[in-house]
């Protein structure tokens, strides 16, 4: 497997260059056309030219490379043809506007010209890597919230039947163990192809993806098959990308158009019911609830496990052990052993892997040895920073202290709301900045702020909503709320979870919230407060 570096000036700083298979079969030109549907805009090139490679970045080409020369929102990518054909692509990938504008020198080699490249470029990739995913079990999880846990759910329970696995999402890309850092939940599609076919080429079996909204909306996944396809909830998030929710579910249901051979549905929401055929096969956190895989009653342990039984079809029921708190972990864990089962995994390795499952900056507990709970969350959206307070405030009948901020050039309306559900669910609330961005840091808190304070004090339990603190400064935040906090207290630090920067204007800082909250609880510990 090949791990390299490339530069990155433009897409805000270096990133590590995808990962590509060893061996390639050279691919000729004249079978990407027939699989495009595209036209071959110089015959005198002949399309017996191959190619060994795709990507839509021209500072990734390599000798070889087909360079899908795709329309952006502010430039074109016909304008980096020149550095593609000086990296060594050997044939281009564009619309009509992009043809319009190649140099001389692009017309030495085969030009493939489609309406809407993108729309191809996914079936495109996945021939030219010789269509990995047929060789692979590819195990697609969508939705709103709980994509990532269910994935680490999911490849928790297949390495425990022994299998060799690839995980593919937000927080990383793991390859049968080898951890590479993930630029997005589900990669571009000349990315997404060659990472499936290095997996196949080092003896993966099944890869595990969280399937974004945007991958599907742009085509990221086309030319992927699932084995299955897995769905969670929808809430309100990226409606900065979608027109509105309708936009958004439509975007989420494409994993439901059939290209997953199996379809596996939580009917919890009106929006998971909206997916339902005679053959899907159905999941509900719901006691009493009516579907194919359900909870029996859960307990807590001593050692703060989360103790039910996952029953399904044909009288499979299994006791299981969670180390995940909250409802809405037992419900990821129905989830993913439905996919499970439906892949072959036994009962005993679901519940091996359900037990051992660990899932960066999702409720990770923060311990340096204090009297009170610190959680960090990756909850960045009203409803899971909804149900991540619920699951906190059932654990303790102490104060709930959060600390909060919200992104910048992201949806604007979900503000409001996230300042209001952290009002109710709170003792305390600390807003702070999260990711700023390129917008005014102080206009975002204000509006979290307007949430928090039109919440009565009748709705909040323990401080009136209008105590809720202002500290710009995300490191002060955290630390106002390790210094304020009591015994049997929870401290929630929600939004960034796993994260390892902050971005402010254009510039990413180093900022983890867990090294930061261990700081401040080390801190509290050597230096008590009076």
């Amino acid at each position: 497997m090949t791990v390299s570096n490339a530069d990155g000036a433009g897409e805000g700083g270096p990133r590590a260059a995808p990962l590509r298979p060893k061996r390639i079969e050279p691919v000729p030109v004249s079978t990407l056309l027939e699989r495009a549907e595209a036209r071959l805009l110089n015959d005198g090139t002949g399309s017996s030219t191959t190619v060994t490679g795709t990507t839509l970045r021209a500072h990734e080409v390599v000798t070889g490379d087909l360079f899908a020369a795709l329309p952006g929102s502010r430039v074109h990518g016909a304008e980096f043809v020149t550095e593609a054909l000086t990296a060594g692509a050997s044939a281009i990938l564009t619309d009509d506007a992009g043809a319009a504008q190649l140099p001389p020198a692009a017309w030495e080699l085969p030009v493939l010209v489609h309406h809407d490249p993108r729309a191809v470029l996914g079936t495109v990739a996945a021939s030219v890597y010789g269509d990995p995913s047929h060789r692979l079990s590819v195990l697609g999880v969508t939705g709103t919230s709980g994509k990532t846990t269910t994935a680490y759910l999911i490849e928790s329970g297949l390495r425990a039947e022994g299998l060799r696995t690839g995980l593919i999402g937000t927080i990383e890309i793991r390859v049968a163990g080898q951890r590479v850092p993930s630029a997005f939940t589900t990669p571009e599609a000349p990315d997404l192809q060659a990472m499936l076919a290095a997996m196949a080429e080092e003896g993966v079996t099944h890869v595990v993806m969280e399937v974004s909204s945007h991958a599907l909306a742009l085509g990221r996944v086309d030319g992927t098959h699932f084995a299955v396809g897995a769905f969670t909830n929808l809430s309100q998030d990226h409606l900065d990308f979608h027109r509105d929710m309708a936009d958004y579910f439509a975007a989420k249901s494409l994993l439901f158009d059939g290209r997953a051979a199996t379809e596996i549905v939580v009917l919890d929401t009106e929006w998971g019911r909206k997916l339902l055929r005679p053959e899907t096969v159905t999941v509900t956190g719901e006691p009493g609830g009516e579907a194919a895989w359900w909870a029996g009653e859960r307990s807590l342990t001593e050692a703060g496990q989360q103790s039910f039984t996952v029953h399904g079809p044909e009288e499979w029921a299994v006791p299981v052990l969670l180390p995940l708190p909250g409802a809405f972990n037992v419900t990821n864990a129905l989830l993913a052993a439905a996919v499970l089962a439906e892949v072959g995994v036994t009962g005993a390795a679901v519940a091996e892997g359900l037990s051992a499952v660990d899932v960066p900056g999702r409720m990770e507990r923060v311990d340096a040895g204090q009297s009170f709970t610190a959680v960090i969350d990756y909850a960045h959206k009203p409803a899971a920073l909804a149900v991540v307070l619920e699951s906190l405030r059932q654990r303790s009948t102490h104060r709930v202290i959060t600390v909060l901020g919200c992104g910048g050039d992201r949806d604007v309306g979900k503000r409001t709301v996230m300042g209001e559900v952290a009002a109710r669910g709170s003792d305390l609330l600390i807003v702070t900045d999260d990711n700023p961005r390129s917008e005014d840091p102080a206009e975002i808190r204000a509006a979290v702020m307007a949430g928090a304070r039109g919440v009565t004090g009748a709705d909040v339990t323990g401080l009136d909503a209008a105590e809720a603190l202002e500290i710009a400064d995300r490191r002060q935040a955290i630390d106002e709320a390790v210094r304020r906090a009591r015994a049997g207290d929870v401290v929630l630090v929600a939004g960034k979870g796993h994260e390892t920067g902050q971005e402010i204007d254009g510039v990413v800082y180093p900022f983890v919230d867990r090294l930061q909250l261990q700081t401040a609880l080390t801190t509290r510990l050597e230096c008590p407060s009076d």
